[in-house]
Parts: C-alpha cells; structure tokens; sequence
C-alpha cells in the first residue's frame, strides 16, 4: 500500500509469506530475443511485431495521432500536448451538494463533511446521459492515510471520527456535470448526485445469495450487506447500470486477537489479523475477522449501480465472482448473450470471463443477465492459442455454484488456468472482436508461487522473469464469437526500457527511449478504436526506470501497433480512469495518489496533495485524440 511504502501486493505478503520457490526453480530464464520471440507470435489485423521505421514514427508523427508526442518528466503537474489544456473538474473533499461544507485544509474534514463530500483516489469512472443530463460515476478506490492524517502527529488517527472520516472517503461518487463559460462544473444542486460508502446498504444476489458463507449476526438471512470500499475498475452495461468492481477488500479486515488463525480460505484472500493501518474494526465490530468470520465473504464482488435513480439499492453480482476486480468489460456478443471479461489484480492470479444463460433485448428485461451464467478461467497455451475452462462442481470439485462464486480464486486453482502478470483492465476493440487486457507487471514470476501455491512459470503471455515492466495482451475469440470456448493470443506491446537495457528487458520493437514505460494499468478504446494506455510506473529516479518519468498516459493505433504519450501525470500519482463527453471534444481523466517525493499538486506550495478528476480539451475545440 502506498501509505506504507509497500503495494498492496507487498503488505499481503508481508503479512502472508509465501515460499521462495517450488518444483519452478529448475526452469532456465529463457533467452528471449525482442525479434525472436514476436517472430513467433499470431498477428491480428496489425502486426505483432514492428520493424524499427514503424516503431520511429510514433515519435516523429504522422498516422491517427492528432498531436505531437509529451516527453517523460517528473514535474509536479499534469503535462498534456501543445494545443491542449488541462484543468481540475473536482478534487478530494470538494462537496458534491450546494449544503456541503467547503474542504478545509488545516483540519481536512470530519467524517460527516467526507460523507457529503467527493471521495478520494479516483480510479474507474464511466458517463452517463440521464434526461439530457451529463452524469458521471468515479469509484474512489481508497484513502491516503498519510494525507488524510497528515495534520495528526505521525499522521496516525487521533479518535474515531479520524477512523470514519477516513472510511468516508472510500466507495464512489456519482455528480451531475454541466459545460459553463468555456469549462466543466460540478451541478452541487443536482438530484443525481450522491456518495456510496462503506456503510451504504447493498443487496447480494446471484448464486451466492444466502449461502450460509455469507451469513453474519447482522444479516443472518446472507442477503443484504453493507459497503462497497477499494473500488478499482469500473465497466458500464448496455441497459445503462454503472459495473464498480471491488478489489484488495482484505486489507480493511483485523482481528483484535493477534493470535487468531484465519481459515485458508480466507487466506487465499490476504485476509489476517493484520490490517493495513485504516483501524476500521475500532469503530465497526464487522471488521474484526475473529468475531464476524464470513463478513470477508460478503466482499471482493462486482456491483452494479443505476446512476440514474439516487434511492435505488447498488446490487453485489455474485455471479461474476469473487476476487479482487480489477474491471468489468462487458460485451454484447452475436448471439445476444452478455459476455463480462474480468481480471484479478494480484501477482499470479486468474483472467476470468462471464456468460450469460440469457440474452439482451433493448428495452427488454435486464433484472438475471448478471444474475444467471457461467464463469470460467482462462488458459493459454505456449503456441498462441488458448481456452476457457468452466468453473462447474464437476470441474472444480467444489459443492456448487454458490461455493464457486464465492472462492472463485480456488475454483480456477484447481482447473489449472493460467496464472498471470497481474491482469488488470480489459478492454475490448469496438472495430474488431479483439480484446486487449493489461498485465501490469510480477517481481515474483518464476520465482514465487501465488497465494495459493500454484506455480508461476517463465512462458506463453508472461515471458519474463521478474516481471518489473509489464505487457500488454490481446486475443481473438475463435469466429468471433465471444462464447467460443477457444481463442487466440499474442502479445500487443511487453513493456521495458530500452536506455537501460537490451534483450526482453528493453521491450518489444514498438517501445523506444522516446515512448517507453512501464506498469500498463488502465485501458480504454474510444470510438475510432485507438487505445489508450494508463500506468502506475515505478520510481522515476530506480535504474530500472531510469528516463521514463512520472505515471502517464498513451495512445497506441491497434493496426500499426504504433504508441505515442499523451499525458504525464504528477510527482507520485497514478493515471487512474478514463472517459468523454458525448461529443468527444473533452476527456476525463483520473489522477490518483499525488504527493509522491514532496508533491502538492493540484494547489501547490504547503496545500495537501489532493486526488482529482481533470477534464482535457483541445484549444482549437477539435476531438480529443
């Protein structure tokens, strides 16, 4: 966790060790060659592999890109293209209704002003026209104790409010936007908007809905929970639900009993009697893992959200199971059948997809498409072709569905689906049934095995080592058909830095010492099928990313495999979510966890470092891209 100076995934293993080898160890570090290994990749439309002329011109421009390329900095600033403009759309604790109290930067707020007001770190984000209205749903991931504290001595909580406040800022927001005198506000006055907190009641359905693992003293029937907190990646649906997924839920859990002994299942989780500092048992008994055990349970799912009616109840899907979400592509297959592409952001863990039993008419009824369908996991195969194993009893050995929705990280254990990079966001093609999923990076790839001892060999779309850049990869339904049970694979970009190394560590021909970067975390196709490309990169000022600046964002052409950089975020921040106005002429931009090496953007001098959203247009009011 940033807070600690440790990632989630670090915390977690501090907490949880795991072995430093298994049967893996003997396995050689291939000797990957950039050339060598694409040589052998499956080319979709594009081509897999760039000769150096390709690879030149994504710095000195010409194709589908409508700018001139940013150059890696380790500003204290957002830095966007010549011709375009940056600016703040709304920050971490500016209030949301015209009632709420201003953000105070000497005390920070109070539980009750957090609660009213825009939540912190915003990650996945999606728009929505309601009645003419321009609405826009942020997950807000988590809090930054060492800011939201920082006015506490050793930036520890001084009472209970510290604790809720802090809570508070954990969930999402959904705010009315409006375009005023050349720029974006917030609608303070606005019907729709509204917080969702730790505390907001939830319903559970799908198969795990009232399964005696769900069960609490609070809700004894297992079928309305409440809380919603670590919301990553988000997705949308076509009847116009906002999907905000939940992810590293583990760590809000403690045990008053240092002593107590979590079940493996739990542990399979990261779940201990060792939280990551945010003290929530203190102020909610539900957290205490020794005294509500199930209460874990009830967590780590996909919710779905009807922005547009503010009294309506958010709905946990089991039946897209339980992980640490990263986000929920859904895609409308041939047939009508919902398919949800899911990713499980932690080291060696699973690429997961969802089908639904029934079928999507619009204006039809929607209420069982996340309710009803199957899961699988996905496997790839060295040759560059792959399959999805169904999660079923009889595969996976488990008593029912219910069982799988709810340790659905064991479920995949124990068909032998491919353990990844850390499979963040998932991102369809719109021009193509081709789809592209994030593999942000694995320091423990073929040398530790996952939290639940399944080895994680060097090979197939995880090629390295101690992964330390990350890839980027994409596969191709067989037919295009989103249901087949077969598809194809490659690898669109590895990420790496070419002024430091040579060999695989260095990237694949479409990365160079003017495009390079590391941790692809964030995707999205607009609607001209260009993707654009957010990171969570390393320390600038590490050998290893060395040159590569700040966190950023890039835009890559899927037919040329051509990348260029558009934005480079602030000292410490994240580029964290990603969507346009209706007209495509701004784009909304999440910047996430600033204040990194003394930073204090967006305000600058001795102001807190605040999370924002900011909204890019180009000057001349062209389309953005």
């Amino acid at each position: 966790m940033k807070d600690h100076g440790l990632s989630f995934d670090e915390f977690d293993e501090l907490v949880n060790p795991r072995p430093e080898g298994c049967a893996f160890d003997a396995v050689v570090e291939r000797a990957l060659s950039r050339r060598g290994f694409f040589g052998g990749a499956i080319a979709f439309g594009g081509v897999a592999m760039l000769g150096s002329g390709a690879a030149a011109s994504a710095q000195d421009g010409g194709g589908r890109f409508a700018f001139a390329q940013v150059a890696a900095n380790t500003k204290d600033e957002v830095t966007v293209p010549d011709g375009y403009r940056a600016e703040v759309l709304i920050r971490w604790g500016d209030p949301i209704s015209a009632d709420g109290p201003e953000f105070d930067p000497e005390t920070l707020g109070t539980a009750e002003s957090q609660a009213r007001a825009f939540g912190a770190n915003t990650d996945g984000m999606e728009m929505f026209v309601i009645d003419g209205r321009i609405v826009l749903a942020v997950n807000n991931e988590y809090a930054n104790t060492r800011v939201i504290w920082s006015n506490r001595p050793r930036a520890k909580p001084a009472d209970d409010d510290d604790i809720a406040k802090a809570m508070m800022a954990h969930g999402l927001s959904v705010i009315e936007i409006a375009e005023a005198d050349g720029g974006w506000r917030v609608v303070q006055d606005s019907m729709l908007n509204r917080r969702i907190t730790p505390q907001t009641p939830m319903e559970i359905t799908g198969p795990a809905r009232g399964h005696d693992l769900l069960k609490t003293a609070a809700d004894p029937a297992g079928v309305l929970v409440r809380g919603g907190f670590n919301n990553c990646g988000a997705g949308r649906t076509p009847w116009g639900a906002y999907l905000t997924c939940e992810e590293n839920f583990n760590g809000y859990f403690s045990a008053a009993d240092r002593a107590y002994e979590v079940s493996p299942a739990l542990r399979r989780y990261g779940v201990s009697a060792r939280d990551w500092g945010y003290r929530w048992a203190r102020i909610d008994e539900r957290f205490d893992v020794s005294k509500h055990p199930n209460e874990p349970n009830r967590h780590g799912y996909v919710v779905e959200l009807d922005p547009a009616d503010p009294e309506s109840t958010p709905k946990k899907r089991t039946a897209l199971g339980r992980f640490k979400h990263e986000n929920a592509e859904v895609v409308v297959n041939g047939d009508g059948r919902i398919v949800v592409y899911m990713g499980d952001d932690e080291r060696g863990e699973f690429l997961y997809r969802y089908v639904s039993d029934g079928v999507y008419a619009p204006g039809g009824e929607t209420a069982m498409l996340l309710e009803e369908g199957a899961l699988f996991a996905a496997k790839f195969h060295d040759d560059g072709t792959g399959e999805w194993l169904a999660l079923t009893p009889e595969t996976t050995g488990m008593a029912d569905l219910a069982e799988i929705c709810i340790h659905t990280r064991l479920a995949a254990s124990a068909v032998g689906a491919t353990t990844m990079d850390r499979p963040e966001w998932v991102a369809l093609n719109p021009k193509k049934p081709e789809v592209y999923c994030a593999l942000t990076n694995n320091k423990a790839r073929g040398r530790k095995p996952n939290a639940g001892g399944d080895e994680t060999p060097v090979g197939g779309p995880n090629p390295r080592e101690a992964n330390k850049y990350g890839q980027i990869v994409r596969w191709r339904p067989a037919e295009g058909d989103h249901a087949a049970d077969r598809f194809e694979w490659d690898l669109f970009v590895i990420a790496g830095n070419p002024a430091v190394h040579r060999g695989a560590n260095a990237g694949s021909e479409n990365v160079n010492e003017g495009n390079m970067f590391n941790a692809p975390d964030g995707l999205a196709f607009d609607e001209t099928g260009m993707l654009w490309i957010q990171t969570d990169g390393g320390d600038p000022e590490k050998r290893d990313f060395a040159g590569q600046g700040n966190s950023q964002m890039l835009i890559a052409d899927p037919a040329t495999g051509e990348i260029r950089r558009f934005l480079v975020g602030p000292k410490g921040a994240e580029v964290a979510g990603l969507c346009w106005s209706p007209d495509r002429r701004t784009a909304f931009v999440g910047i996430q966890h600033p204040g990194g090496e003394g930073g204090h953007w967006p305000e600058g001098g001795d102001a807190p470092p605040r999370s924002a959203i900011i909204a890019i247009r180009r000057e001349d009011g062209g389309l953005i891209g």
